[in-house]
């Protein structure tokens, strides 16, 4: 379980001294020029190319002066009509009409938008890239982007994270995407897959211009970090834990190094748990397998788990006003991360909030039967959503 477990863990930067700091602006000006230069220009996502939205690479940065690198997608035609797919699964009616703040640049012509990021160890070349394209296909002005310290996106030492800094990720998209001339500013929302649903929830309960959030088969990272699967650790279990951690960071600090976790498991034993196995036939196969995806590769860093450990998310969930869809597949591991996560967001005082929330579960789904398979992730119901509360 700890194996498994360390492949998805995440830990603080450093920060600079105030005196390079006049220094650092310029090196930073000329990274960001060697990075835009270095990207990608040729087509290496898991999935192919719509004919039907425009593709092109962006950049822009976090507050902490992070390069975030970006696959932004745009519908050619302005008002696609909703194919004719998903049929089975109808939303719930809750009567969620809310109409959004004044906007500084609204208008007939521009476009609502979508930030999308995960899972957790994924790049947007795989399936972030996938939503986000869909999304456009739908009418949307779409981006996937690459977290911090992971992909095309900038960040020392590398495969390295925290709720903090993850949530500022979609925070910085949220700024890129409404200073676009071509975007209705009061029509912005997100989507999280994965444990990236689990930071979408963290960064609505803190972004007000956020008026619509999907997470889809969501992880909650901070409570898997601290109590383990179905928070199956004891209280002896998870000190040593967080001993181990500690021992590896004096090891990493005299090594000056960042020791990483390994990836999915590979070769794959034949006792795993079939989340395990599931998590490989992606990751590890064609089907999903890309060469900058932490989970295809080298994993993150062993420490980076103690952030988590230390951060719950969820805290203020129930301050969430704005609209929130949480999907999840019925035969999936993680299941009760979402179950939790709307029952906490809908109860105590987020009940007076509760009207434009909703679960909806995907009968006979898995965990990553939400990360590419197309005729299960119910996108005509995403679609409906944000069109219902991105307005």
């Amino acid at each position: 379980m700890k194996k498994i477990l360390s492949t998805t863990t995440f830990i603080l930067s450093a920060f600079l001294a105030l005196a390079a700091i006049c220094v650092g602006c310029t090196e930073n000006k000329q990274n960001d020029n060697n990075m835009e230069n270095n990207l990608v220009k040729e087509w290496d996502k898991t999935f192919p190319q719509s004919d039907k939205v425009s593709h092109e690479k962006v950049t822009f940065k976090t507050r902490f002066g992070i390069t975030l690198v970006a696959d932004l997608y745009k519908p050619k035609s302005p008002s696609p009509a909703l194919p004719e797919r998903e049929g089975e699964f109808n939303h719930f009616d809750n009567g969620n009409q809310k109409s959004p703040a004044p906007s500084e640049r609204a208008g007939e012509g521009l476009l609502p938008a979508i930030a999308v990021s995960g899972p957790f160890g994924a790049v947007k070349e795989q399936c972030s890239g996938l939503y986000a394209q869909t999304l456009a296909e739908r009418g949307f002005l779409a981006i996937a982007f690459d977290p911090s310290f992971t992909g095309e996106s900038s960040g020392e030492p590398r495969y390295m994270a925290s709720p903090d800094i993850n949530t500022e990720d979609f925070q910085a998209a949220v700024d890129y995407l409404i200073s676009r001339e071509d975007v209705d500013s009061a029509k912005v929302g997100i989507l999280g897959i994965c444990g990236w649903g689990g930071i979408a929830l963290n960064a609505a309960s803190i972004d007000t211009r956020v008026k619509a959030t999907v997470a889809s088969t969501m992880y909650n990272m901070s409570r898997v970090n601290h109590n383990g699967y179905f928070d199956g650790m004891t209280e002896d279990e998870i000190y040593a834990l967080k001993e181990q951690l500690n021992a590896q960071r004096s090891k990493d600090f005299a090594a000056g190094t960042h020791e990483l976790a390994g990836g999915v498991i590979d070769p794959l034993p034949d006792d795993v748990p079939q989340f395990v196995k599931d998590y490989y036939d992606y990751y590890k196969t064609p089907r999903g397998y890309h060469s900058r995806s932490l989970n295809s590769n080298g994993g993150w860093s062993k420490t980076s788990a103690l952030s988590f450990i230390n951060t719950p998310q969820h805290a203020f969930t129930q301050e969430i006003r704005n609209a929130v869809l949480i999907i999840h597949g019925e035969k999936a591991h993680s299941c009760y991360f979402s179950r939790d996560a709307f029952a906490a967001m809908t109860s105590g005082k987020g009940e007076k909030w509760a009207a434009n929330k909703e679960l909806l579960i995907i009968p006979g789904a898995s965990h990553c039967d939400l990360y590419d398979n197309l005729a299960v992730i119910p996108f005509n119901k995403i679609v409906e959503f944000y069109k219902e509360n991105l307005k």
